[in-house]
């Protein structure tokens, strides 16, 4: 997960994106423009180097300390806090062209009826509009560019965005411990992934721009009549 990384004092650029993210967040749910995050988090394969001896009565479970690394996965979290419904996607790499394709699932998929998508993610380098003329060809690139609207966290304002905190609850709740195999972290995650969505767990978001304006005060620019 991202660490929180404090922004810098009177932060114009940082105010700015974080009062569109929250107005945006203040929208009540709509079928035909769902609200939707997205944010993407790697997940190391880990094989035990011994077996580990499970609990016994009176005795804890025993993991040794050794084990083998068999490099790294993405996972690609997309969620609708106001329905409850989470997507997720775990891929080998994290290009731009793995991002496109992500995007594309978004729209075709989970939200083919939709009229337009707001689609709330960070400004990492691999999520430009770009990437879909690099993946695609130009028409199919336009047609996924007019599906969205795509609003950006600010820069150091990972927090704001909602599909964190879904990242959050699948790393506690589903990958806390040593998974070897990209084949067996798909089948934990799409268990998850359905029964968290059967739950309709939605995120009650109450952060808004007034509470920012006070708690977060020191980030806005003072103004001198």
């Amino acid at each position: 997960m991202k660490g929180w990384v404090i922004p810098p004092e009177k932060n114009s650029d940082f105010v700015v994106n974080m009062e569109k993210v929250l107005d945006i967040y203040k929208r009540p749910y709509d079928e035909e423009m769902p609200v939707v995050c997205m944010d993407e988090s790697p997940k190391q394969l880990i094989e035990d180097g011994k077996p580990s001896i499970p609990m016994k009565v009176g005795q804890d479970a025993r993991v040794d300390y050794e084990y083998i690394r068999h490099g790294v996965v993405n996972i690609f979290m997309a969620n609708e806090p106001l329905k409850g419904n989470r997507f997720v996607e775990v891929t080998e790499f994290k290009t731009k062209k793995d991002w496109a394709f992500f995007v594309k699932r978004i729209a075709d998929e989970w939200y083919p009826k939709a009229k337009k998508i707001v689609l709330v993610m960070d400004n990492f380098k691999t999520h430009s509009i770009s990437a879909f003329y690099e993946t695609f060809i130009p028409e199919e690139a336009k047609r996924l560019c007019d599906r969205f609207e795509f609003v950006y966290t600010p820069k150091h304002g990972s927090w704001l965005n909602m599909a964190e905190i879904e990242l959050h609850v699948l790393n506690g709740q589903c990958l806390n411990r040593h998974i070897s195999t990209i084949k067996k972290i798909k089948e934990e995650v799409d268990a998850w992934q359905n029964h968290r969505n059967n739950k309709n767990s939605a995120i009650n978001w109450q952060f808004t721009n007034n509470e920012a304006r006070v708690k977060l005060k020191r980030l806005y620019p003072s103004i001198y009549v």
